[in-house]
């Protein structure tokens, strides 16, 4: 695969998520509840990725070589690669479960913002976990992040409002989902790409079971559920991972992460599009100097 290919594989991916929210208010708006949606988002995830790998690895078994037997060693001597997925994957549950909590409070234009935290959380996590010094680029690109988000926030504006509730979920979203990137970069990677999304997602349908409980019963009670259910999981649990795993070992880490800041951008714009959120003048000046950063800190990683 060239390297235009892998760009597309991962802008779609980014895509994918980037819609997420505007189709989980569509959904609420027409009194179907978040728990059922976010049930169904993972469940559908969890059966397409099992097919999916079971297809390939039934496959691969037919054309076994030197490296495919390096890695069965390498998988054999880890300890118990796939139950630390199947643990760090729960954060990908929660993720969803506070992202789409915060959105039933804020606009979808803030809940991203939010959500992208993780950017100077990602920092702070690995100051603390690695023991490296930090370097300027990224405290710098924290301060930015911070200073994108009280614009983004509308805090300077007129007719701020404070919404506790959705900052508090937001929030915690985004420390969920640092805790996500750090197991989709450093956890088990002797696994194929596409196993290692598999059981993290099987983490995360595992934590939805847990943190929504008899809600789900409640809330999955008919066959239009299922159709939106369908949707997320489609763009929310299937197509990013397959396309993350087909992209990324192409273009590398660092390309990815710029890339995958049009998560940003497509979810503002698909909540103006088909939701009418408006985005304020200072609104846009945030988003702008989140995206600005994120490509900063990432062009100063590759030097």
């Amino acid at each position: 695969m060239n390297k235009i290919k892998g760009m597309i594989f991962v802008s779609i991916g980014a895509a994918s998520y980037g819609i997420l929210a505007t189709i989980i208010k569509l959904a609420n708006h027409n009194n179907f509840g978040t728990a059922g949606l976010t049930f169904l988002q993972y469940l559908f995830g969890v059966l397409v990725l099992s097919i999916a790998t079971f297809v390939i690895n039934t496959k691969s078994k037919k054309t076994i070589s030197a490296t495919n037997t390096a890695n069965q060693t390498a998988i054999s001597t880890a300890k118990y690669p796939r139950l630390k997925l199947i643990f760090f994957g729960t954060s990908l549950g929660l993720t969803s479960s506070f992202y789409y909590l915060s959105i039933q409070y804020v606009p979808v234009s803030v809940g991203i913002i939010l959500l992208m935290q993780t950017v100077w959380m990602g920092i702070l996590l690995e100051f603390f976990i690695d023991r490296k010094l930090v370097s300027k680029a990224k405290i710098i690109g924290s301060i930015m992040v911070l200073l994108g988000t009280l614009l983004a926030s509308k805090v300077f504006e007129s007719d701020f409002n404070l919404n506790f509730m959705g900052f508090l979920y937001g929030f915690s979203a985004a420390i969920f989902y640092t805790a996500s990137m750090y197991a989709s970069n450093k956890i088990s990677l002797e696994l194929p790409s596409l196993t290692r999304s598999k059981y993290l997602v099987y983490g995360g349908f595992l934590a939805i079971l847990i943190f929504w409980n008899f809600q789900i019963i409640e809330e999955v009670n008919s066959v239009e559920i299922l159709k939106w259910g369908m949707v997320l999981g489609l763009f929310g649990t299937v197509l990013p991972p397959i396309l993350f795993s087909k992209g990324v070992p192409v273009i590398g880490n660092g390309l990815t992460s710029i890339i995958a800041a049009l998560e940003i951008p497509i979810s503002v714009l698909s909540a103006f599009l088909i939701l009418n959120e408006q985005i304020g003048f200072l609104q846009g000046v945030g988003i702008i100097i989140i995206l600005a950063t994120i490509l900063f800190i990432n062009v100063k990683k590759k030097k």
